[in-house]
This record gives structure tokens, sequence and C-alpha cells, in this order.
């Protein structure tokens, strides 16, 4: 069972605030099959957005960005002057797989990972109706922004078996997801009758305020493995050797760009779970690429020095992302 996200392909700014203007009139292409009348009821949206991705919408970004080019499926962005002026450093991939700082602004974006212990006797059926009923939920409210899922790699030593990523534009459309009836009936007939637990860590972080990894798209976001990490640090370490521990973490993945696309991290808002305080993301560009990132020196040496001391519990999983296309419906 391997798993899917949704693929977009145009670049710009400009899609970027009209989505998060409008977020519930905006639907992005999909790998899963919807569930139910979804395909109906998104047709006209669907519309909608292949119209606001025009001629005019590029040269609207213009005023932007000096020049968007796509150099061996990378995007490679010479960014205006005025944007400069905006706060943090942020890395991205360029040509060649180099590491390039650009001055961008950044935009908070809300973490959602849910892991789930399914029956050991779930029909591959059952899997599928589950995986896809969970889908399904982003086209049924507003602000799930990306989302990838599937069955985990491996063995972990709490058992989990599948594990559900999404990203929330804003706090305030997470806190309406978990109430949302389209997702508690999901949650009650499509997942429940097959798993005996569900626990979820929610957290927020940044990413560079531009529509890729925002949304997480273009051809890198395609494909590759999800690797959520969670952390239980000692109580005695929360806001002082603990944001030591993340910040070099932090730091360790930027200087890994041909193997790491994205990565966030940061404290645990599931007021009613909180058995892990903090959540890792990092979607790596393959399993070999996730290999070798955690049996390098650099991560074992940091993970010693800076993570075990302090650590009561950590639980590493991953699962792998098919590639899907970028084309938008």
């Amino acid at each position: 069972m391997h798993t899917r996200t949704h693929g977009l392909s145009p670049s710009s700014s400009h899609l970027t605030i009209c989505y998060l203007s409008h977020p519930t009139s905006k639907i992005l292409a999909y790998a899963r099959q919807p569930v139910g009348d979804v395909k109906k009821l998104n047709a006209k949206r669907n519309k909608k957005l292949c119209w606001r991705v025009d001629s005019k919408m590029f040269s609207d970004a213009r005023g932007k960005w000096n020049h968007v080019s796509l150099l061996n499926g990378v995007l490679k962005m010479n960014v205006h002057s005025r944007q400069m002026e905006s706060r943090g450093a942020i890395f991205s991939t360029a040509e060649g797989g180099n590491l390039s700082t650009v001055m961008q602004r950044k935009r908070n974006v809300v973490e959602h990972i849910c892991l789930l212990k399914a029956k050991e006797n779930l029909s591959d059926e059952e899997e599928k109706d589950m995986l896809d009923y969970l889908y399904t939920t982003q086209y049924q409210m507003g602000g799930i922004i990306a989302i990838s899922l599937g069955r985990i790699s491996g063995q972990n030593h709490e058992n989990y078996t599948h594990a559900i990523y999404m990203r929330f534009q804003k706090r305030e459309y997470l806190a309406k997801f978990y109430q949302n009836p389209f997702y508690l009936g999901v949650l009650k007939d499509h997942v429940m009758p097959y798993c005996h637990e569900i626990d979820n860590v929610d957290f927020e972080s940044e990413v560079e305020d531009d529509i890729l990894p925002i949304f997480r798209k273009g051809e890198d976001f395609n494909y590759g493995v999800e690797f959520v990490l969670l952390i239980a640090f000692l109580e005695g370490s929360l806001g002082g050797p603990a944001e030591d521990a993340l910040a070099s973490l932090e730091k360790l993945t930027l200087n890994f760009p041909s193997l790491i696309v994205q990565a966030t991290q940061g404290s645990n808002i599931d007021d009613s779970d909180m058995e892990y305080t903090h959540g890792v993301v990092i979607r790596f560009r393959s399993l070999d690429a996730l290999e070798i990132f955690m049996k390098s020196s650099e991560y074992n040496d940091m993970w010693r020095s800076k993570f075990q001391p302090i650590t009561q519990k950590a639980l590493p999983v991953h699962f792998s992302v098919d590639p899907v296309g970028s084309e938008i419906m």
C-alpha cells in the first residue's frame, strides 16, 4: 500500500494569496479516488481554479518576481529586491542541488499528525476504503492545504500501522476540522471499525511564503518518503535544552538539500493528547535519502549529544509517497 499526495505545478504568490483569501473555492487535483458526490460538488470549483491560473496571473506575479524558470525540475526564483526586506532567512534548493539563501517572508502553518493502529486482519479493500475516505476530508472543509497518508513502513515500538499527515492554513481551521460532521462520520464509519487506537499530535511551524512550499506542491513533493518523529522531552528540558536540540536538528536538515525537500517542527498544541511534547515532519526525496541521513555521523552525533540526554521517549515512523502528477484539474 503506497500513499498519495495531490499535485500542482504553477508557481505564483498571487495564487497563494487567492487561495488563502478564499480557501473553500479552490480545489486541487487529487490522486486517491474521492467518495460520494465529491466530484460533482467540486466541478464548478475546479473550473474556477483553472480560470484563475491564466496568463494574467503570471503577468501579475512578475511584479514580485524578476524571473521564474524551471530548470531540471527545480523551481529557480530570482526574487525582487522589495522581497529582500522581509523577515528571516529561507533556505531552498537551487539548480544542481546546491543550497541557496533567499531573504523572504515566512508563513505560519499548522501540521496535523494522526497515527492509527489497525486490526491485524485488515483486508486490502478495508484499508483502501479507510484511506480513501480520510483523503476525501480535504474536499469537505476549508483550510486543509496539504495531505499525505499511507501504511507505515517497517516496525515501530508502538505498533502503529498507518499515518495521516495534514497541513492547515490556520489554527482555527484545525479546531473546526476536529468538530466537522463529515470527518466525525468518517472516523465512526470508516476508521474505527478497522482500528482500535488513534492518536494525534499537532504543532505550529513556519515555511517559506510561496505556493510550492506552503502547499507542498511541485515535482519534488510528488514522491519520496514522509518521515514523522514524535518526541517526549523531559519536563525540565522544555524551553531550554529542548529548543536548542530542535534548533540543531533544523540546522542539520538545511545542510542536506540533496536528501531533504522540506522539514517542519514544533511543540504539541493538542491539549487532549500530550503523550509527546513535540513533532517533526521531514519529506525525504527517497527511501535511500532517509537512510543516508539517519545513518550519517552528523545526525547520530547530534542525537547522542543534544537529544538523548533530555528525551523521555521518541517515535520515528515513515511511509512512502507515490508520484501522482502535477496538473491542475
